[in-house]
């Protein structure tokens, strides 16, 4: 992984025992790699673990399609304007169906055009919770509906996680593993 310029440099053999075990056990999972938000959480190891399991439930036990979670998280990508959240989440979101130009108008910040209704959903959901701090009552009905409560919790869950994986990897400048490109146009002064 690219290492941020604003964290030290991390060296697993100088591990200590908690960020050994926070190592091992992302190792392990289902992620194989520090990719993505970890090496800033390795130096944190009680909150690296909770966080490597909170976010393992919310993107593999969600309840939600593969192509409907990693929607959700590509819209949280584009809200934040996180570079290797982008990066790292949009080959699997094409992988599972997602729309390539509906992918592109969600970076771009518009009103994506959206041919499938889950789609459409759960963007609206996201989109209303990043931009009114809300959910109205007409979007959450038909969320629930669609998708039972349940799965709602779990949803806003997601959401959250990955607000938190955003301004981690912004915080600290992170870049995914292979990242040659930027999504977003980083801010003036950073």
């Amino acid at each position: 992984m690219h290492q941020p310029s604003r964290l030290p440099a991390f060296e697993p053999e100088q591990a200590s025992p908690e960020q050994r075990a926070l190592l091992d056990a992302i190792l392990a999972g289902p992620r194989k790699s520090l990719n993505g938000p970890f090496v800033a959480w390795i130096h944190s190891p009680q909150l690296g673990d909770l966080a490597q399991r909170l976010g393992a439930f919310c993107r593999y036990e969600s309840g939600l399609p593969l192509r409907l979670s990693e929607l959700a998280i590509l819209t949280t990508a584009a809200h934040w304007q996180s570079q290797a959240e982008w990066y790292i989440h949009l080959p699997i979101a094409l992988e599972a169906g997602l729309s390539p130009t509906l992918a592109e108008q969600i970076r771009l910040g518009g009103i994506p055009h959206f041919s499938d209704g889950d789609d459409e959903l759960i963007w609206r959901f996201a989109n209303e919770l990043y931009q009114d701090k809300r959910v109205s009552a007409t979007v959450y009905e038909r969320a629930c509906s669609r998708f039972g409560l349940q799965v709602v919790v779990n949803l806003v869950a997601l959401l959250g996680y990955y607000g938190l994986v955003a301004m981690t990897l912004n915080v600290f400048e992170m870049r995914a593993e292979g990242q040659l490109s930027l999504p977003f146009a980083e801010p003036p002064g950073t």
